[in-house]
Parts: C-alpha cells; sequence; structure tokens
C-alpha cells in the first residue's frame, strides 16, 4: 500500500486525488492531509480517511512534505509550493507534481537537488504527463521536438483589442477543462502554456528552442515528442485531469481511473492544429523571454503574474493588463533592486517578493 502525503488536499487536483483514491481500494492509505483555507471540506476529508497528520495554512505545508510517506502529491497553488516541494526532496520523498510555479521559479535548484537525492519527479499536469509517457522506454533516445499542445482558452481567434472588453466571469469559461480559477485565467491569457515551456525545459532537460507549441482546440492529443528520426509519439484521450493524475499515483504501474475511454468517432472525429497567436497572447512571448534571460527571471514573472491574476479576479484591473504590467515589471527588474543572497533559493524568495510588491504597487496605480 503506497502512503500518500497531498498538499492542497481541497483543491481542483486534491479533491480528484482523493476520488482516485476512493476507486482503488488497497492501493494508498493517505497519511497527510494539508489545505489553504477550506476548513469545512478539510475536516470532511480527515474523518474519511484519517490522516496521521493533518493541517491548515502555509506553515503546514512543509511539515506534510516531511510526514513518513512514498508519495508527496504537491497540489498547491502558486509559489506556496515551492518550498515543500524542497523540503520533501530532503526527506527523500519521491513527487507527484501539479505546482508549476515550483519549477518555473526554481527549476534549476529544484531538479539538481532531486538528481542528487536520486528523486523521481512524476508530473501531474496533462501536457507533462503526456510527454512522460511518450519518453517511457525511449530513455536516452535523442528529441528532436517536444510538441506541447494547448487548447487556446476560451479567447481562442480574438483581437487584443477585444481582449480588453474581457471579464473575470467570461475568462472562467474554459471550453475544455475544469480547473482552479488562477489556472483557468493563465489558461485565457496563455501564460500558463509559458509557465508549461519552463516546466519542460526542466522537466525534460530540453531547451527552450526544441518546445513547440500548438494550438489544438480539441484537446485530445495532450502533447507530444519527435525524435531524431522524425517519429513522433503522441497521448491521445479525453480532457480529464483524472488520468495525469492516476499515472502519477500509480507509477510505474497504471491503475483504474474514473475517466471515460475517448470515442474516436463522436469526440475526436476532427483534429486540428494551429499556431499560437503570440502578438495578441502577449504572456506566452513574455514566459519565453523569461526563461532565456535565466537567473531569477522566471521568479520574477512568476510572482508578478500570481498577483496580477487575483487583481483582475477581484476586478482591480483589466484582462489585458496582465501581460502589459509584467512587461512593465521585467523591463524595470534590476538586480540592484532585489536583495542579494548567496543561497539561490533565498535569491529566488527574494526576486518573488520583489515582484509581488511591484505588482501591487502598479495595481494600486491602476
Amino acid at each position: 500500500m503506497k502512503r500518500l502525503a497531498l498538499l492542497g488536499s481541497t483543491g481542483s487536483i486534491g479533491t480528484q486525488v482523493l476520488e482516485i483514491v476512493r476507486r482503488n481500494p488497497g492501493e494508498f492509505q493517505v497519511v497527510s492531509l494539508v489545505c489553504g483555507s477550506n476548513k469545512q471540506l478539510l475536516d470532511e476529508q480527515v474523518k474519511e480517511f484519517n490522516p496521521e497528520y493533518y493541517g491548515m495554512g502555509e506553515e503546514a505545508l512543509s511539515l506534510a512534505a516531511q510526514v513518513d510517506c512514498d508519495l508527496v502529491v504537491n497540489a498547491v497553488m502558486g509559489m506556496r509550493g515551492f518550498l515543500p516541494t524542497l523540503a520533501a526532496i530532503e526527506c527523500g520523498h519521491d513527487i507527484a507534481l501539479a505546482n508549476k510555479e515550483t519549477l518555473v521559479a526554481g527549476g534549476e535548484v529544484v531538479m539538481k537537488k532531486a538528481e542528487e537525492k536520486g528523486i523521481k519527479i512524476l508530473p501531474i499536469d496533462s501536457e507533462h504527463s503526456a510527454i512522460f509517457q511518450c519518453l517511457m522506454g525511449n530513455e536516452g533516445k535523442k528529441i528532436r521536438r517536444i510538441l506541447l499542445t494547448a487548447s487556446g482558452g476560451p479567447f481562442r481567434g480574438w483581437t487584443y483589442d477585444e481582449l480588453k472588453k474581457v471579464t473575470p466571469e467570461m475568462a472562467l469559461k474554459h471550453p475544455n477543462w475544469n480547473m482552479g480559477q488562477k489556472i483557468t485565467i493563465d489558461s485565457a491569457t496563455m501564460m500558463n502554456k509559458g509557465l508549461e515551456i519552463i516546466e519542460a525545459k526542466w522537466l525534460f532537460d530540453v531547451p527552450v528552442e526544441k518546445i513547440q507549441v500548438l494550438v489544438h482546440p480539441q484537446s485530445i492529443v495532450h502533447s507530444g515528442v519527435e525524435f531524431e528520426d522524425t517519429a513522433i509519439l503522441a497521448q491521445l484521450g479525453t480532457p480529464d485531469m483524472k488520468v495525469p493524475i492516476s499515472l502519477a499515483l500509480g507509477y510505474p504501474n497504471r491503475i483504474d481511473s474514473p475517466d471515460e475511454s475517448l470515442d474516436f468517432f463522436n469526440k475526436a472525429g476532427s483534429l486540428t492544429f494551429e499556431e499560437p497567436d503570440m502578438e495578441t497572447f502577449r504572456c506566452l512571448g513574455i514566459a519565453m523571454e523569461a526563461i532565456k534571460k535565466g537567473g531569477v527571471y522566471p521568479a520574477i514573472m512568476n510572482g508578478a503574474n500570481e498577483v496580477l491574476v487575483q487583481s483582475f479576479l477581484d476586478g482591480k484591473i483589466g484582462f489585458t493588463d496582465i501581460p502589459e504590467m509584467i512587461d512593465s515589471i521585467m523591463k524595470d527588474a534590476s538586480m540592484d533592486d532585489i536583495e542579494y543572497d548567496p543561497d539561490p533559493v533565498a535569491m529566488i524568495i527574494n526576486a518573488d517578493a520583489w515582484a509581488r510588491e511591484r505588482a501591487k504597487e502598479l495595481t494600486e496605480k491602476n
């Protein structure tokens, strides 16, 4: 029986993790449950799963990651998941990772520490899970391209001027996926795909130049890999997060998932692919620029984005203010403004804090 520590148990990914645990009795023991603020749901989960440790709030996350377990499932949203990931690695725990900000802000540090400790990082993102599956049995083979698919979000085909009229209610209506608020807004701005490019770089040790984004509105092909002989392997399935979650939980085995099989005749009859509109969806290019600059720039971009997405949800800024303000913060960023620390982890945290403060200042001026 695999012992699971679940961070972010009451969110979209966390509740789906527990659905899979219920569906596979005898396979898993939930030994740790931590959430942000939903005490009522956490209490219900504790009553059902009787974990050895449970808690609420940011300070509980790293403690939960250190509980004796076989797998830490990091389903926390945002930079709050960064330090718990490092804590899990230090304790020698394999990680099922849904917290993309961990690798966006600190991918070099995290992957180096994981390699030193012999830790497996199993991706839960549908796209990275697809790439992971395409690479199974192909270890050591030369990769020509990673093909990272994107639905295009609810505003595919819109102009930049049209995006200026987008409201939070409009942006939260994703055409294919059921996700939390922050990731849904990131999908609408296409920042989510920018973050996933950075994740893919670190997870699969490939340069950004070898990662190609394909807008695929049907969300049936979840991503693929082209090898040096031009053969392409891709993973297909219905757009349901329980598939990549179940793979990460059961790895190296596959386990029963509550998702339905893909109906090729009615759901996958026509698959189309387009180039992303980089001029309209500016966040994608901003993310690529951040990883090319390297250092703490991805952490700056990520921290600013988190604050600005929440400001948009709160009605304080407009939809297109998100990329415009991130771009401004990135251009203004100077290492002289960020408190220096020789520890790379502390430096990432300092850069994140600076970017958040700058984003708040811009929001207040708006």
